[in-house]
């Protein structure tokens, strides 16, 4: 049951769209209305199973009988039918983690550092995400459901936070690429030798057009308004792996949508598709002229995309080609 929701398990086993979409068209939606902030029966049920390690036995009683549809959103995995919810109980006892237990329990702490203790416990960002949407973590007095498409950004963010934190500390990367991608979402990431900052260019390659958003050294400000909860779940990825590599760099990150990508699965295929990308073997260069070279040629061989534009419009690339640093002096 746990691979009708498993977007890391889809990625490792390489599912194909219609494979995913086959398994969301097979789970029943059912929903009903509650105040963000009450725990009625209801809410504390989607609780337990949201904490829950293993799928857990519910029986339940619909308002209607579904009607099928299948619903594709920007940043959570598609649904398919979807009906009221009359009533619901569990019939065995969840199973959940002490790590899980803890956090939920501690209602002294705070949502950021829940998540941060459960990820390195292991938990996956798709549950973290779930924990946070049905309002199990932070302090008593914030506790709330929330959006998922919101919980999803939150949780990527506040991980990929804590990692700059981290990699900050480490000696500067050498100049190198990673290539890869996963159905029609191919990720060319640059690693530029200097201090931290990062940016993400997704190119929709049968029109051309195209987002894009960055950081420097001292974080993000502002929301990434043109590429979303991308931005944050592909910075995610590439941190893992700087993390990994015990480096920092300046990352230049290039998304390349092809029309293999048919339809929207939502955040997680980002995610997964920078992670197989920086799995790939890494090329390292003698600097950044060759990188950037390599970067072009690529893109032209196999997109045939002239990726001059994007280059010029960079601006983590410009920072690192024309600002002097103090040993230059």
């Amino acid at each position: 049951v746990w691979k009708f929701d498993a977007p890391r398990y889809w990625a490792a086993e390489n599912y194909s769209i219609p494979q995913v979409i086959s398994r969301r068209a097979a789970l029943i939606n059912s929903r009903f209305k509650m105040d963000i902030k009450k725990v009625d029966k209801m809410v504390a049920i989607a609780q337990e199973v949201a904490l829950a390690s293993k799928p857990v036995d519910i029986e339940f009683t619909l308002e209607q009988k579904p009607h099928f549809r299948l619903e594709s959103h920007g940043d959570a995995a598609p649904t398919g039918p979807s009906a009221p919810l009359k009533q619901a109980r569990i019939t065995a006892n969840p199973k959940i983690s002490q790590a899980a237990e803890k956090v939920v329990s501690d209602t002294a702490l705070k949502a950021s550092e829940g998540l941060q203790y459960l990820y390195e416990k292991g938990f996956e960002e798709n549950m973290l995400s779930k924990m946070l949407s049905v309002g199990t973590l932070g302090l008593k007095k914030n506790r709330k459901l929330v959006p998922t498409r919101w919980s999803i950004t939150a949780t990527d963010d506040t991980l990929g936070k804590q990692l700059i934190e981290e990699i900050k500390d480490f000696p500067i990367a050498d100049s190198t690429a990673f290539f890869g991608g996963y159905l029609g979402n191919n990720y060319l990431i640059l690693l530029l030798p200097d201090v931290f900052s990062y940016e993400l260019f997704e190119i929709y390659l049968p029109t051309g057009a195209y987002g894009i958003d960055h950081e420097f050294y001292d974080g993000k400000k502002a929301y990434a308004s043109q590429t979303a909860g991308g931005y944050y779940a592909a910075r995610l990825a590439i941190l893992e792996r700087l993390r990994a590599m015990k480096k920092q760099a300046s990352i230049l990150a290039i998304r390349l949508i092809t029309d293999d990508y048919h339809t929207g699965l939502g955040v997680w295929i980002v995610r997964e598709a920078s992670r197989k990308s920086v799995s790939s073997q890494p090329l390292a260069f003698a600097d950044k002229s060759l990188l950037i070279e390599y970067a072009r040629k690529l893109t032209k061989k196999k997109f045939g995309y002239d990726l001059d534009p994007i280059l010029r419009s960079s601006k983590v690339l410009h920072q690192v080609q024309e600002q002097k640093r103090l040993y230059q002096f």
